[in-house]
């Protein structure tokens, strides 16, 4: 199975109805420069946010937004990332997944509507399982596979083993998976609001 493969349209559309049947606002954008400009438009101003580790809001702009500045949320991980004493900056962290909003991506999504995701720490995982009040993922519509089995197949054989080469080309220890989120269901009386935008672009791993 190849892994950086753009599926056809009908299988896109089957994933969002799946995903939605499951509680997720699944959504479709065309581009990395659509994604960002939704992404702006689902946040709004005053909100405390927090970034996942992600490739994929690097490659659409959204890390290099905060960097700047030049938007009007406040940017809980610029703060955590700021602090130069490491027992402050973990209660920061932590606190970080009780944001308002909480950004990431996701490593598979199955045509049947799971969607899997893979950590190293499992930072993120508590704000997506459970903590977050509202949660966006950004990830490209590549990470479409036909079921779960093959979701976690993709997360092994393909997020990992890429994750882990570029942490070693950036000079750092390779990658592992520590824990491993699988997302069936959103419980409506929860009351949140999960949102996958499915970009027509091959973005992340």
């Amino acid at each position: 199975m190849t892994y950086d493969t753009l599926p056809e349209n009908s299988r896109v559309l089957k994933t969002i109805e799946a995903l939605r049947e499951r509680g997720i606002k699944a959504e479709r954008v065309e581009s990395r420069a659509a994604a960002l400009a939704r992404l702006q438009e689902l946040i709004p101003a005053g909100v405390t946010l927090y970034t996942g580790a992600s490739i994929t809001l690097g490659q659409i702009g959204f890390d290099e937004l905060l960097k700047s500045g030049n938007h009007p949320w406040r940017n809980l991980k610029g703060e955590a990332l700021a602090e130069k004493d490491m027992a402050r900056q973990m209660a920061l962290r932590r606190q970080g997944a009780l944001a308002d909003y909480y950004l990431g991506s996701v490593h598979a999504i199955a045509e049947t509507g799971e969607i899997v995701v893979a950590s190293a720490t499992g930072s993120q995982i508590a704000a997506y399982a459970y903590t977050g009040q509202n949660i966006i993922w950004v990830a490209g519509a590549q990470k479409i596979v036909p079921s779960l089995d093959d979701a976690l197949r993709r997360v092994r054989e393909h997020s990992l083993p890429t994750e882990d080469q570029n942490m070693k080309n950036a000079g750092r220890p390779g990658s592992f998976i520590g824990k491993l989120l699988i997302f069936e269901r959103e419980a409506a009386y929860l009351k949140r609001n999960v949102v996958l935008l499915i970009v027509n672009e091959v973005l992340g791993v």
